[in-house]
């Protein structure tokens, strides 16, 4: 009798470390049921577990693709500009009035018209462009810019000047006198002005302003430049827009013929005499 009241009292004794010594509780399906608590992380563990930030991107500059240093020729205005061929390989940079047409390489000042000749009656092939300017530069290729508003003080035949040195201010003379102010940009190699269709542009030269304009100021128009004038020599003849309008000229006036009688009438004096004096 004594030894089952001691087993009973053992049976209700509390187990080590506040556990209990009874039976866990069972779930319908007999398992036994066990809850636990997660501790919280700590600010330590937190930070290990994020990635570190990492640094700024390093801007790597474009390769380097020749030994020449070339500027978009247009500075300080926001510009738009054609991209494909429409009758002649230049292109039409759109930009305010007065906007600053500058070197797109350092070089040498080779042709200058202050004077806007274009008249629309004849549409003459030397004028289209208005007042223009071309240099020659470092880099051998003649670089044009036209229908401008204005040719900059001191910009002459034979000036030296320097890349982003302002050549001209954008207009609207020449055969653009009906739309937007625009600058005419062309690339070509030197010719005498006899050559103006040369002068007008033989190279596209958009690519090459999608360089300049992105950061890669050293894409050159030199190689593809001498490789054309090679095939076509220096002085090509002109296959586009070459010939001006024919103006209509007046139907000349007959001159009235004098009658026999009109003819009689006449006198020729001799300037070594005096006139004859009624007698």
């Amino acid at each position: 009798m004594g030894a089952v009241l001691l087993t009973g009292a053992c049976t209700q004794a509390t187990g080590l470390a506040g556990v209990s010594a009874g039976s866990p509780s069972t779930s319908s399906t007999g398992t036994p049921e066990v809850t636990a608590t997660i501790p919280a992380p700590t600010p330590e563990q937190q930070a290990a577990e994020q990635p570190p930030k990492g640094d700024d991107p390093v801007k790597v500059p474009p390769p380097k693709m020749s030994k020449y240093t070339y500027t978009f020729p247009v500075k300080g205005c926001k510009t738009t500009y054609q991209r494909k061929l429409l009758v002649l390989p230049k292109t039409t940079i759109w930009a305010g009035q007065g906007c600053s047409f500058v070197a797109p390489i350092g070089g040498v000042v080779d042709e200058v018209n202050i004077q806007n000749r274009w008249n629309p009656a004849t549409d003459a092939g030397p004028d289209r462009e208005g007042r223009f300017v071309t240099i020659i530069g470092d880099d051998g290729v003649r670089y044009l810019g036209g229908h401008l508003d204005s040719v900059a003080e001191g910009v002459r035949q034979g000036v030296r000047v320097k890349a982003g040195q302002l050549l001209g201010r954008v207009g609207r003379t020449g055969n653009a006198r009906d739309t937007g102010p625009n600058l005419y940009f062309a690339i070509s190699w030197k010719t005498g002005p006899a050559f103006w269709w040369v002068r007008r542009g033989m190279v596209k030269p958009w690519n090459y302003l999608d360089a300049w304009k992105s950061g890669n100021r050293t894409f050159s128009p030199r190689e593809e430049t001498l490789k054309l004038r090679g095939k076509l020599g220096e002085t090509p003849g002109c296959a586009v827009q070459c010939a001006s309008k024919r103006v209509p000229q007046a139907a000349k006036t007959p001159k009235p013929r004098k009658t026999k009688t009109e003819e009689q009438q006449i006198i020729t004096l001799n300037p070594t005499i005096a006139p004859l004096r009624p007698q």
